[in-house]
């Protein structure tokens, strides 16, 4: 087996449990807007749970939970398209896009099992608040910034010839 699909794997197994690992951990041990603080003003665990996708955004869509489940089949389809043609060189590319399917499947799973993705990294200063979110959703924002500048560096690579 090439190392690219090792990695793929790994990266995918291991991020899928510890999302999984924290979301129950955070619903056995909190009760839904309970928050503990971790670095006051900064940063608390805040158990919520998003019946939509980022920012809520069709939570009250009547049509929101097969249309979520739908479309992140869709993408990790994609997702396993666009690795599968990558060059064996392409690391980069190859840890972002699993960072991307791991967490893509991590919300999927809760979305199957709840109807709604359970969030808890409570990101503030003060009163003002980011969006809730899990590890799933650090994996898809780290691994699409790392896709960002794979692409950067393809681009200057193939311009360098």
């Amino acid at each position: 087996m090439k190392p690219r699909y090792t990695l793929f794997a790994l990266i995918t197994f291991f991020g899928i449990i510890i999302d999984q690992i924290t979301k129950i951990a955070v619903d056995r041990t909190m009760q839904i807007s309970d928050s503990i603080t971790i670095v006051e003003h900064f940063f608390h665990l805040t158990y919520v749970r998003n019946r939509g996708a980022a920012f809520s955004f069709l939570s009250d869509a009547s049509w929101r939970l097969p249309f979520f489940i739908s479309i992140t089949i869709i993408a990790a389809l994609v997702i396993l398209v666009a690795f599968q043609k990558m060059r064996d060189d392409q690391r980069l590319a190859h840890t972002s896009l699993a960072m991307i399917f791991s967490g893509a499947v991590g919300n999927l799973i809760d979305r199957i099992r709840l109807g709604e993705v359970i969030d808890f990294l409570d990101v503030h200063w003060y009163q003002h608040h980011w969006p809730a979110f899990n590890v799933a959703d650090s994996l898809i924002c780290v691994g699409v910034f790392l896709l960002a500048l794979d692409m950067m560096l393809e681009e200057k690579r193939l311009k360098r010839g």
